[in-house]
Order: C-alpha cells, then structure tokens, then sequence
C-alpha cells in the first residue's frame, strides 16, 4: 500500500511527517492484531462521538494541542538565530552552531520518548510528563530573555537550560501525539481516522504558520528593556505550550488510553546485539553463516531476523541522506541572516523582518504537494520516463543543490554593500571636508587621497591605508587655499576611521580621527551620526533615540535607528528649537548628518557612509522554491519508499533511522559553520558541492539497489507454518495407522 493512500494526503513540513505517518501506519498495524486495550476505559468501551459522527470527541483536545504545541515550537525557534546574535551577543558562526545543536537535539529525543512511552508510562502519561518539561524549558527561556533577571552570564545559562529542557519536550512527545490521536477511533472507522490525520496536518501547518508571522512582529514591533522584545517573542510561545497542556489534559477523561507494549526497537537492538556477541564467541569453532544476524537464530525468530535484514537494506540508503538536511534546516540560520543584509520593504508600508521568511516553505508545500501529484509525476510518467522512488529522491537533492547556488548568487550581490573589514596590517579610512573649498590629503609613501576632496562631499567610500605593523604613526598633509599644514594620526590595524577636516576659529587646520563601526545591523536598522558646526550644543531626537552633539564640530555617538522616514526632527539648543527633514534611512546603511547654522534656520547635509541593502528580499524566492521543490520530492518519496520496503512490525525502526538522518544532518552544519571559517558565499557553495557529490553516491547506491515486497515475506513464512502443520498432520495420521496395526493385550 501506497505511503498518499495510508494517510488520505500527504504531511505538510518534511519534519512532522515522520510522527503523523508513523501514528497511523502503526494503529493500523495494531487494529489487525488486536482491541486496544484501555487503561481507564472498559474493552468494548466507545468514547463520546462529535454531533452524531464517528469522530471522537477527544480529538477536538488533540487537534487543539497540536496546534499550540506547534505554534510554541516554530514561534521560539523563528526568532531563536537572531536572539544569540542581538541579545547573547554571539558572533554568527556560534549562532549558527547552537542553533544547529538545538535541532539535532529536538531531532535525537524523539527516541528517548518513544521508548518510555511504549515501554513504561504509556502514550497519555509520557505526553503530559514532557509537555510539563516543555513549559518548564519555555519559562526559563523567557525568563532568560529579560535583562534585568541577573548578568550576561545567567542569561546564556538559562537559555542554554531552558533550549535543552525544550529540546526534550518536544522531541518526546513528538513520536506520541500523532499516534495517540489514532488510537482514539474505533478499528472500523478507519476513514475518519484518515480524515483526522489531515486534519491533524492542517493544525501543524496553521500553527508553525501562524506563528512564523507573529513572533518575530512581537520580537521587532513591541519595544521593552529598551530594546527588541525577545522576553514577549518567547513568552507568548510558553504561554500557548502551557494552553496546549491544559488542553490536553482537559480531555483526559474521554480519552482511550492503550498500556505501553514494548518497544520493537529496542527487540531489535537486542537481537543485533546478541547476533554481534554470539559471532565473536563461536565464529571460530561453528560454520560459516550466510548473513551475520543469523548468528541470532538460537534465540530469536527467524522472521525477526528477517524484516531486520530487510530494514538494514533500507538503513544503508540513509547513510548519505544527511547531507540534505544540512542544507534544508539553514533556512532558519544562514538564510535568515542573509535576510537581515536585503531590502524587505514592499511598499505600501508593509515590511517583512528577516525571520518571517521562513513561513515561505510551508506555505510553497501546501502549493507543491498537489502540482506534483496531479501535474508533474503524471506528465514525466506520459513521456514514458520511469521515475522510481529512489530516482525522485537524487532529484531533490539536486535541487537543493541549486537552492544553494542560488543563495550563493544572492549571497554575492548583498556583500557588494557590505563594508569588509581590513585585514592584518592594513586600516581602513575615509575623509571628510567641512572646510569652505577643495582640499588634497597626502599621506607620506601613499597615493590614497591623489585628487582634490570638495567641500561637503559625501566620500567615496573607504580606502585601504597599509600598515607597517599592528598600527603606525602617519604624519599626514593637508593642502588647502595653497596652504600647507600637517597632522600627527595613528592608524591601527584591522580598525575603520573617518578623518573629519575643518577650520578652528583661530583659522587653523584641525584633524578630527574618529573610530568607526562598520558592521551592519542584523535587523536592517540604519546607522546615524551627527556632526555639530553651531556654535551650541544641540540635543537631537529621533524617533525614540537621543543623540547628542557638542557645539564647534562635536560628533554624536553612532546609534542604530530603526529603517523608515523621519521628517520634523526635533534639534534643540539652548535658545532655540529647529525642525529638520532627514527623509528615508534605508535598511542597513551609515549616515552621517552635518548640522549647520544658516540665518533661516538649521541645514542639514546627509552623507551615506555605507551604502543601503540595495537586493531585495524576494530574491530569495528562487532559492525557497527550489529547496521546497527538493524537500517534495526527497522528503515525502524517501518515506514512501521506506515503508514499501520494510515490513509493518519494523516501521518504527524505520522512524528512528529518519529522525537520525535529520539530527546528524544539523550535526553537519554545527562542524562546518564552527571550523570551516569561510566567507558565506563559499559556504553557500560548499554545501551545494558536497551535496551534489553525496547525490552521485546515493544514485550509485540506488542503482544497485533491488526493490523487495514485504508482503512476500508473511507469504513465505505462512506457507513455512502451513507445511509444518502438513507434516504434523501426516506424523498423526502415520501415528494413528500404527496403532490400528498393533495387536490387542489381554487384560488384566
């Protein structure tokens, strides 16, 4: 049986597939063996329908906790990269390796979960227990992300405790709700149970969506501490975790509550592991086996030791599929970061923050999933090309591949506005006139500045000024009017500056070096600076920041301002108050603003230091497409042909295997992003490279590779009982005969 027609219609994100299928394969599975027995309900016990249907009322409580369960997950994690960066202040490869970290985690627990749930506390019980410790990890997170709850350090230790608590809790319950749900209908209504499970997939999608969109406003939109609010962004997630359990637990009474029955994982853990033993102590003294898991047959069945022979085939084909996941799961690190450096305005006063770029990928598998089924698979199947399972699923590493190449080409126009900082033994320097005519800058040996700088002239850009050791003394002339005059600066290395010419009062040349930041916002915000030629000091406000200028070419500090139009900005002094009109600080650029004293009022001359994020946000379209394109034909084809391939008792291994893929998958990404120390752009390319390589290798893998029918092995096995009941069956007969044939004793 098909994995589409298993479920009534495909999941919608890659990573929630797993649990949801798994639930309904394995009720399924249950059902045909045997009732679910209840805990708290009687054996033949039904629970409560909705309105006159074959719905349980119970899944109106599942459906509820899913969604807010999801929407506490995506919502935390949305705003999770750019929380280390702004607020831990850590730099973007530590960013991007903890984030990683954190889901490889989310992705190694599930396991954990399983295990209790099926060999100890049950699926209701386990449930409730991690959902306890996921609110528990929310709380600490949220409480972590208010500045004034102890020091820097603190904060990153409740983080680090509250991301693992969470870790736990959603990767514990994820291989338990879905299955939960399916255990709740009766074993003949297994069309509402089909229609549940979509519904179920709607409420994962509603939720992850939805909050996607919201957290990150909440994070950038709602000020407190003096800055983003990442204390609301994360605690309006606990809050729905917290709406989720006691949802969950509001329905504990209409609920069917199957005991724990074993875990076939850990069977089969054993059997492998006994298999391994049994070699190693009698390999030398017994024959030859044709499998080394036969080693196993003293103890275990034969038919065990099949279907794991069957799910290792499988279990080979996985060993390259981590890579996918290494490049899929950057959406939410790497690429969120390249958004922070575009353009993400579009018009009409809507503008997008970085982090909600992300619910572009569910939303494009809502729009995918049926273009595939119904319009591309039927069209390459009407041009007479066989596309396997295993074909579909280099496919989609292909595409991710050029997802990737994509981000790199995107990647290489948003560094052009992006001001690089000098390398060893070299600074960078940039020069201002304020003087009233040209002047020439020469620094001895060097021919930075050759041309004559007009008064007032918004500079060129930065210039490289080479260093004859960690930093170095310049005695650099200045020529204006004719006139000569010299000043003493030192430059040190790996460090930016802004030379400000003007006259003193007296008429003299004064050389003002200024020390420069020149990295960019990772939240778009503008950079502004003021410079004071009034003869008085001058308070500045814009929007909600305070600038201050001392009088007589006092520069203000460098103060980061949120993008947008500012006209009417308030300037006062002592005697007077001005208005002035800065107009548009775009996303991601410098300014500097030099105020000056004319007799109608105050002037202003705007300079833009560094440029603006000139790419806009919907270039990275092409690259969501595509890895959502490859994430349909990988994620979805991988599963189907996983289950097709292995019997009904061994899914849940099969599971396990998945889940391991996507966990070392970010494991991937941690390495690279900690050791590899590339420019992103190469990175970028890296993983497109080592993707398309890891593709050949599957294809060649795949190649090899024989398609099997687990339906063959309950075939043969049947027939091997059928034959020992015809020999036990003749053995009677023949035992029968005998006795006929024996002469008759005497009695007694």
């Amino acid at each position: 049986m098909s994995f589409h027609s298993l479920e009534g219609r495909p999941w919608t994100r890659a990573q929630e597939s797993t649990r949801c299928t798994l639930g309904l394969i394995e009720d399924m599975g249950k059902m045909k063996d045997k009732d679910v027995d209840a805990e708290d309900h009687g054996k033949g016990q039904r629970s409560p329908k909705l309105c006159g249907t074959n719905y349980p009322v119970s899944i109106a409580f599942i459906v509820v906790n899913e969604f807010c369960e999801r929407f506490s997950y995506y919502g935390m994690k949305a705003v999770l990269t750019l929380y280390f960066i702004h607020y831990l202040n850590w730099d973007k490869d530590l960013s991007t390796a903890v984030y990683h970290a954190f889901s490889s985690l989310c992705y190694f627990t599930p396991l954990l979960g399983a295990l209790i749930a099926d060999s100890w506390l049950g699926k209701f019980k386990t449930i409730i227990y991690l959902s306890i410790v996921y609110v528990i990890g929310h709380v600490v997170k949220s409480v972590g992300a208010i500045p004034d709850v102890g020091d820097s350090t603190l904060h990153i230790a409740l983080s680090m405790v509250g991301l693992v608590l969470i870790a736990f809790g959603t990767g514990g319950i994820k291989p338990c709700v879905a299955a939960f749900g399916g255990d709740q209908f009766d074993e003949e209504n297994t069309e509402e149970r089909t229609k549940f499970f979509s519904i179920f997939y709607m409420s994962i999608n509603a939720g992850s969506v939805l909050s996607t969109i919201v957290t990150p406003i909440l994070r950038g939109d709602v000020k407190c501490f003096g800055g983003d609010c990442y204390a609301l962004a994360f605690g309006v997630p606990a809050a729905l975790m917290v709406i989720a359990l006691v949802v969950f637990i509001s329905g504990s009474g209409l609920y069917k509550k199957s005991p724990p029955e074993g875990n076939v994982l850990v069977r089969v853990c054993k059997c492998i592991g006994f298999a391994i033993q049994n070699r190693w102590r009698n390999s030398k003294k017994s024959p030859k086996k044709s499998h080394w898991l036969d080693w196993a047959e003293e103890k275990y069945p034969k038919r065990l030791i099949q279907e794991i022979k069957m799910v290792f085939r499988v279990l080979v084909l996985y060993i390259p599929l981590p890579m996918f996941w290494a490049l899929f799961d950057q959406q939410g690190s790497r690429w969120t970061l390249q958004a922070t450096r575009m353009n993400m305005d579009f018009g009409g006063g809507f503008i997008l923050k970085p982090d909600q770029m992300q619910m572009l990928n569910a939303l494009l598998i809502l729009v995918f999933i049926p273009i595939f089924d119904m319009g591309i698979y039927p069209l390459i199947g009407l041009c007479r090309i066989k596309l396997t399972p295993l074909r579909k699923m280099a496919v989609g590493m292909i595409l991710a591949a050029i997802a990737f190449c994509a981000a790199t080409v995107v990647e290489i126009n948003v560094i052009k506005t992006v001001v690089e900082p000098s390398p060893a033994k070299e600074s960078l320097v940039q020069v201002y006139n304020l003087m009233d005519s040209d002047v020439t800058v020469q620094f001895p040996g060097h021919t930075v500045f050759s041309d004559p700088l007009k008064p007032n002239e918004d500079p060129s850009g930065y210039t490289s000024l080479p260093l004859t050791g960690e930093s170095q003394l310049y005695t650099v002339t200045v020529i204006h009017n004719g006139a000569e005059s010299q000043c003493e600066l030192t430059f040190t290395e790996r460090t930016a500056y802004s030379l400000f010419l003007h006259t003193a009062q007296s008429g003299d040349i004064v050389c003002k070096l200024v020390n420069d930041h020149i990295t960019k916002s990772e939240t778009g915000a503008a950079y502004l600076r003021f410079i004071n030629t009034h003869t008085e000091n001058i308070n500045i406000t814009v929007g909600t920041d305070e600038f201050y200028a001392a009088a007589n070419y006092g520069i203000s500090q460098n103060i980061s301002v949120p993008r947008g139009e500012y006209n009417g900005v308030v300037c006062e002094t002592n005697s007077n108050q001005y208005h002035i009109d800065l107009g548009l600080l775009d996303f991601g650029a410098f300014y500097t603003v030099i105020l000056s004293k004319k007799s109608e009022g105050l002037t202003t001359i705007k300079m833009e230091d560094i440029q603006a994020n000139n790419i806009h946000i919907t270039w990275q379209i092409p690259q969501y497409v595509f890895l959502t394109a490859g994430e349909v034909m990988f994620s979805i084809t991988g599963l189907e042909f996983s289950y097709s391939q292995a019997p009904a008792s061994m899914k849940s291994v099969l599971q396990a295997g998945w889940l391991m893929t996507v966990a070392f998958g970010n494991v991937i990404v941690l390495i690279v992003a900690e050791g590899a120390g590339m420019e992103q752009w190469a990175e970028f390319l890296l993983f497109a490279g080592l993707l398309v390589a890891v593709s050949i290798i599957f294809s060649i893998m795949a190649y090899f590779y024989t398609y099997v029918d687990p339906d063959q092995l309950d075939k043969t096995f049947r027939e091997d009982t059928d034959d020992e009941k015809v020999k036990s069956s003749d053995s009677k007969k023949k035992e029968t005969v005998s006795l006929t044939d024996m002469p008759k004793q005497t009695k007694m």
